[in-house]
C-alpha cells in the first residue's frame, strides 16, 4: 500500500457518510421493531470493516474506485432497507456482496491485454452463446429465466462482453484489406454484425430500453478505433455505417409497437391512471420529498409497480429529498469519471473505460430522465440504486475493469523453451586446433624455445 494515511482517511470517510444515514434512519425513520434499524446498521458497518480488511490483499496503485464503489452500494442497501418501512433486505443486501465479489473478478480477468486479446474469439462466442440462451431458456419475446428461486436477465451479461470485444480489437486497426476502393478491417465488419443482431434480438424481446446502451457501447469503441494512432481511418468508411444507421432508425421507428409510440406521445396528466400511471406517481413523489424529503419509510411510492428499480430515483427523492438523491448521482458520475483522474495505462484500457462509461451514462440518463418524464419511460435501471441480481452483478464486474485499467499487469512475452534431449546419444564434436596465421613463422627447437 503506497499510502497507508490515505487508505485510513478515505475508511473513516465511508464509515462517517454511511453513519450519517443510519443516525437519520433511527431518528426520523418509520419502524415498528426496534431491532430493524439495529441489524441494518450491523450489516452496513459490518460490510464495511470486511471490505476495507480485504483491500490490501489485491495490490492496486489506487484504490478509490473501491472506496466509491463499497459507498454507493450500502447507500443502496440503506435506501432499500427504507422503502414503506425500515427494514433489513436481506436479498439486496445479498446482490451488493456478488457485486462486490464480481468487481474483483472483473479486476483479475481484465489486467492483462495481451491475455483478452488473446481471448477475442471466446469473446464472440460467449455473445453469441447469450443471444441463443435468450432466444430458446427466456420464453416467447422475453428477457428474464425464471428458476423459481431467482429470476436472471442473461442480455445484461451481454455487456461486459460487448465492451470487451470492442477493446480486443483496437490492436488490429492496422490489418486494413483493399476491398475495392475501401481500406477494411475485418474485425471492424465482425463487431458492427455482433452489435446490429444484439439490437435485433432486443427489439425482438421488447426490452426497447436496453438498446440506446448496447448503441453507446459500440458508439463508444467505434470512435477509439478510429483515433487509434497510425490507423488512418478513411471518411469514406463511415459512411456505410452512417447511412446504415439512418436507415434503421426510419424503419424502427415505422414499425415499432402501438406501446411504444403510445409512451412517445402519451400526456401523463391526460392519462394519470393508464399509461402515464408510473411517470405521473414518480413526479408526485418527488414534488412531495422536496429537498429534504419526507424520512426514511414514509413515503408511499413503494405502493407503486417497479418502485425500487425502474423509478428508484424519484422512491429516493420522497423519503430522502432531491438534494440527497442529485447527491448519490453526482457519485455515480465519479465513480465513472474516476479514468479521467487516474488515467487508463494503455490503449486497450483506455477503450475498455470508455465503453463503461458510456453505458453506465446512458442507464443513468434514461432512469432519471424516464422518472422526471423527460423522455419516454424506458424502465431501464439505476446502477447500483436499482434491485436486480443481474444487473448487479454485471455493473460490479464492469467497475472491477475500470480498477485493472487503473492497475493492470503487462507480461513479456515468455522465451520459447528449449526442446528436451531425444535420448539418443549425441556424438561429441571433435576438437580442431584453431590456426594462428603468424606461428607459421616459427617452429619449436629441442631445447623447448621458438627458433624463427
Amino acid at each position: 500500500m503506497s499510502n497507508p494515511v490515505s487508505y485510513v482517511f478515505s475508511c473513516i470517510f465511508v464509515l462517517v457518510a454511511h453513519g450519517a444515514m443510519l443516525l437519520n434512519v433511527f431518528s426520523n425513520g418509520n419502524y415498528s421493531d426496534p431491532k430493524a434499524p439495529i441489524i441494518l446498521a450491523a450489516a452496513v458497518i459490518g460490510l464495511d470493516a470486511a471490505y476495507f480488511m480485504i483491500m490490501p490483499f489485491f495490490k492496486q496503485r489506487t484504490y478509490a474506485v473501491d472506496f466509491m464503489l463499497l459507498l454507493i452500494l450500502n447507500m443502496s442497501v440503506i435506501f432499500q432497507s427504507c422503502f414503506g418501512e425500515v427494514h433489513f433486505d436481506v436479498k439486496h443486501f445479498i446482490t451488493c456482496i456478488s457485486a462486490i465479489a464480481a468487481c474483483r473478478l472483473g479486476y483479475l480477468l481484465c489486467r492483462n491485454h495481451r491475455w483478452i486479446q488473446d481471448k477475442k474469439k471466446f469473446i464472440w462466442a460467449g455473445i453469441g452463446l447469450l443471444m441463443v440462451v435468450i432466444v430458446v431458456f427466456t420464453g416467447s419475446r422475453s428477457i428474464w429465466i425464471d428458476l423459481g428461486f431467482i429470476t436472471i436477465q442473461p442480455s445484461e451479461f451481454i455487456k461486459p462482453l460487448m465492451v470487451l470485444a470492442c477493446a480486443a480489437s483496437i490492436s488490429e486497426q492496422q490489418n486494413k484489406h483493399k476491398v475495392l476502393s475501401f481500406n477494411i478491417v475485418y474485425e471492424n465488419i465482425i463487431l458492427f454484425a455482433i452489435v446490429a443482431a444484439v439490437i435485433l434480438l432486443q427489439w425482438w424481446c421488447r426490452d426497447l430500453g436496453s438498446i440506446p446502451t448496447f448503441a453507446s457501447i459500440y458508439a463508444a469503441g467505434f470512435l477509439l478505433r478510429i483515433c487509434y494512432p497510425k490507423a488512418k481511418f478513411s471518411k469514406k468508411t463511415l459512411i456505410i455505417p452512417c447511412i446504415a444507421i439512418g436507415i434503421a432508425a426510419v424503419i424502427a421507428i415505422i414499425i415499432a409497437p402501438s406501446y411504444v409510440k403510445d409512451r412517445l406521445f402519451v400526456d401523463v396528466w391526460a392519462d394519470p391512471n393508464g399509461d402515464g400511471f408510473q411517470q405521473a406517481k414518480a413526479l408526485i413523489g418527488i414534488a412531495e420529498g422536496g429537498w429534504f424529503g419526507k424520512g426514511p419509510g414514509h413515503g408511499s411510492l413503494h405502493n407503486v409497480f417497479a418502485y425500487d428499480c425502474d423509478i428508484v430515483f424519484s422512491s429516493v427523492c420522497e423519503e430522502w429529498g432531491l438534494l440527497f438523491a442529485l447527491m448519490t448521482v453526482l457519485m455515480l458520475i465519479i465513480i465513472v469519471a474516476m479514468p479521467l483522474v487516474n488515467p487508463p495505462r494503455s490503449y486497450y484500457h483506455g477503450t475498455m473505460c470508455a465503453g463503461i462509461c458510456a453505458a453506465f451514462t446512458i442507464q443513468m440518463a434514461l432512469n432519471i430522465f424516464g422518472s422526471c418524464n423527460m423522455i419516454p419511460f424506458t424502465g431501464v435501471t439505476l446502477p447500483f440504486i436499482s434491485t436486480g441480481g443481474s444487473s448487479m452483478a454485471t455493473s460490479g464486474f464492469m467497475i472491477g475493469m475500470i480498477v485493472a485499467a487503473q492497475s493492470p499487469v503487462f507480461k513479456d512475452v515468455k522465451p520459447k523453451k528449449k526442446k528436451k534431449n531425444s535420448g539418443i546419444p549425441q556424438q561429441p564434436i571433435p576438437y580442431r586446433q584453431p590456426q594462428y596465421p603468424q606461428r607459421d613463422q616459427y617452429y619449436r627447437n629441442e631445447s623447448g624455445g621458438m627458433t624463427r
